[in-house]
């Protein structure tokens, strides 16, 4: 299946939205799933969902990490892992920035079947949390 792709358009320059998008202790803030996130060492993090009514953590490795353009960071334990991208690209001469995220699902043992309905629900949901962020940004002006 293809990967999840949503774009917005932020009224704040790249630096300020890969900063704070891309910083996993700020995802609560506007994840409305992120119950809490664990800063680990070797760009490691965890972080704690709320999905379907029930708490799951899940670790994940940041893969990339080139601002203000580009971050990435894959589930690396569990039965669903995901895969994220953030990419920021500068318009309006850098005083606004145009967002993509990019999410995926890889099913590992139990998790395979499970994927479809992950899939689903993120399809359904990352949009809010996306607004959310620009809501954020846009307002801290």
């Amino acid at each position: 299946m293809a990967p999840l792709i949503s774009t917005i358009e932020i009224a704040r320059p790249p630096e300020e939205v890969f900063a704070y998008a891309t910083d996993p202790s700020r995802f609560a803030e506007w994840q409305h799933d992120v119950v809490r996130v664990r800063l680990l060492d070797n760009g490691q993090f965890t972080t704690s969902r709320r999905i379907r009514g029930a708490e799951r953590t899940m670790s994940q490795q940041i893969t990339v990490n080139d601002p203000p353009h580009r971050w990435a960071a894959q589930g690396i334990d569990g039965p669903i892992r995901p895969h994220a991208t953030i990419a920021v690209e500068p318009i309006e001469n850098g005083t606004r920035s145009r967002v993509t995220f990019t999410l995926d699902f890889e099913g590992h043992g139990l998790g395979v079947p499970l994927v479809p309905l992950v899939r689903r629900q993120a399809r359904h949901e990352a949009p809010t949390s996306y607004q959310n962020l620009k809501q954020l940004l846009e307002s801290n002006r």
